[in-house]
C-alpha cells in the first residue's frame, strides 16, 4: 500500500507542476530496501535491489535520448524497488498502456495525428541509421505533447495493487 500511496504522490506532482520532485523519489528507494529487509531479510531486500536496478536500467536509455525525464526515470527506479524485478515488469507493462491510451487521446484532442505519425516514421528512421533523434523529438521540445508519465505510473500501480496485491508493501 506504501507503493500506491507513494506512485499517486508522484502522479499528482507530475500532473499538477509537470514534475516528480527529488525529495519523493530520493527517499523511496532506500525505505522500499529497508522495509523489506525488515520484513523478509536479505532475500528480500535482494528483490529489492534487483527491481531498483532492473527499473534504473530499462528506462535509462530513454532518458539519455531526452524522450523521458529524470524524474519518471527515478520514480520506476524506486517502484522496481517496491516490488522486486517480475512485477516490476508487471507495473511497466499497466503504466506503458495507461500511458498509451493518454497519448492518444491528447494526440486526437489536439488534432496532431499525422504529425505524431510523421515524426514517429522519424524516430524509427533515426533509430535504424544509429543516429540520436532530432531536438524538435525529444521532450525539451515546448511545442511537443507531453504525457505526464508519473500519472500513467500511478494508475499502472493501481491496477496492479488491485489485481496482484500479496505484500506488505
Amino acid at each position: 500500500m506504501l507503493s500506491a500511496a507513494f506512485a499517486l504522490a508522484a502522479g499528482f506532482t507530475d500532473l499538477r507542476w509537470r514534475r516528480i520532485p527529488n525529495w519523493l523519489t530520493y527517499p523511496a528507494a532506500p525505505i522500499a530496501v529497508v522495509l523489506h529487509a525488515i520484513a523478509g531479510r536479505w532475500p528480500e531486500a535482494k528483490l529489492s535491489l534487483e527491481g531498483l536496478a532492473l527499473g534504473l536500467g530499462l528506462l535509462l536509455p530513454f532518458v539519455l535520448l531526452r524522450s523521458l525525464g529524470g524524474g519518471d526515470w527515478k520514480l520506476v527506479g524506486a517502484l522496481g524497488a517496491f516490488f522486486g524485478p517480475k512485477s516490476l515488469l508487471v507495473v511497466i507493462f499497466y503504466t506503458l498502456l495507461v500511458n498509451a491510451l493518454m497519448a492518444i487521446v491528447l494526440i486526437v484532442a489536439k488534432k496532431r495525428m499525422w504529425r505524431t505519425v510523421r515524426n514517429m516514421g522519424r524516430l524509427i528512421a533515426a533509430f535504424f541509421r544509429l543516429h540520436l533523434p532530432a531536438n524538435d523529438l525529444t521532450i525539451d521540445n515546448p511545442e511537443a505533447i507531453k504525457v505526464p508519465f508519473g500519472v500513467a505510473a500511478a494508475v499502472g500501480v493501481l491496477l496492479y495493487v488491485g489485481w496482484h496485491w500479496r505484500g506488505p508493501f
